[in-house]
């Protein structure tokens, strides 16, 4: 996912409740939905002007909270009453979800910008969501390697090379080269061990508990390199010069590297689409089936699907959106960027994410644990 926290003071104006819950509602509309809307999105993930102008455009008081794990979505989810009218979660977990009946199928009526979408995307999504009944992908992108390239060129004889490999993270000779100044993982299962599973050269979609167990023992032979694991904090850290090696996701890193160019403190960051192959994934928008204000989330799903407004998000989070009309407002430096839009070869060692079943989920959640702690 990952987001995937917006600036301090945007953040302060938006979250105007833990929850999603109303505060002082406008007055209903016309069709009796208070015109206000909850939502629920990673962090880093969106233009600071797009909620204003949404706003402006429409009446609707946006209630914006943040989340920075796939897991903390689907807790709120399954456990009912979310309070959230939109949700936005990768498309595993969104696949699983919809096999739990937590969401609304879309009136696609509605959201007239569907017509927006690149055909191939809403094709591969399809897979996981039939018909593309339940969900609308907002953006997608890779989770790889972020490096800070003077220091990972102190370490290894004036090159960067190693960054193009897994090889960097996953031979702990290689990594350990780097633990004195700062290495991230993120926190999240279920990205990290499904890398490990193709590291390996197993199917990364693998439920064998044994062929789950290798990655296991490959992330635990890491784990005294690893300074911490976190899924938004690296953000920040890698800007500052505060870490030195992440594994994370695309966007945020490449935010990273944009915020130390802005503060000009020296720090230069890259980030690497390894060469065995990495994850592509999508994250999804959709309408949990509790939602007390559906006719504002399609209107907010349709707003989002502006060719300008996916442009603008785009903009600012480094992430590629599935608008193909978008494409040609993207910034030149973003849209030509391969590790954003990645380049067929590339694209072709890609893989997404598998929708477990509740017996893997437990068991990735027990190898986590003692993953972190290293048990």
């Amino acid at each position: 996912m990952n987001l995937r926290i917006l600036t301090a003071g945007v953040a302060l104006s938006l979250l105007a409740a833990c929850g999603g819950k109303e505060q002082g509602a406008p007055t209903a509309d016309a069709g009796g939905e208070a015109k206000v809307l909850n939502v629920y999105n990673y962090s880093d993930y969106i233009a600071e002007d797009t909620i204003p102008n949404f706003e402006k455009a429409t009446g609707i008081k946006v209630t914006y909270d943040v989340f920075d794990s796939d897991e903390m979505v689907e807790t709120k989810l399954l456990t009912g009453d979310s309070g959230y009218d939109i949700v936005v979660p990768t498309l595993n977990f969104f696949g699983r979800q919809i096999q739990a009946g937590v969401f609304l199928p879309l009136d696609k009526s509605k959201i007239p910008n569907l017509a927006n979408l690149d055909p191939e995307v809403m094709a591969r999504i399809a897979g996981q969501d039939p018909e593309n009944k339940y969900g609308v992908p907002y953006m997608m992108g890779t989770t790889g390697i972020g490096y800070n390239v003077a220091k990972l060129k102190e370490r290894f004889g004036g090159s960067t090379d190693i960054a193009g490999s897994w090889d960097l993270v996953f031979k702990p000779e290689n990594i350990a080269r780097m633990k004195d100044c700062g290495v991230t993982l993120l926190d999240t299962p279920a990205d990290m061990i499904p890398i490990a599973l193709h590291y390996l050269g197993q199917d990364p979609h693998s439920t064998d508990p044994a062929t789950i167990q290798k990655a296991a023992d490959l992330l635990k032979s890491i784990r005294p390199y690893v300074q911490n694991f976190h899924s938004s904090q690296y953000v920040g850290s890698l800007a500052n010069g505060s870490t030195c090696l992440v594994v994370g996701w695309s966007g945020d890193i490449i935010q990273a590297r944009d915020r130390a160019e802005e503060a000009g403190n020296d720090v230069e960051v890259a980030y690497s689409i390894p060469k065995e192959g990495a994850p592509q994934w999508f994250d999804m928008l959709a309408i949990p089936k509790d939602a007390k204000h559906p006719e504002n989330a399609y209107a907010f799903i349709n707003y989002l699907l502006e060719p300008q407004v996916a442009a603008n998000n785009t903009n600012v989070t480094h992430y590629a959106n599935p608008v193909k009309s978008a494409t040609p407002l993207v910034d030149a430096a973003i849209r030509e960027d391969r590790t954003i839009y990645p380049p067929q070869d590339v694209a072709a060692k890609m893989f997404t994410y598998a929708i477990n079943p509740p017996e893997v989920d437990k068991l990735y959640t027990r190898l986590w644990t003692e993953i972190k702690t290293g048990r």
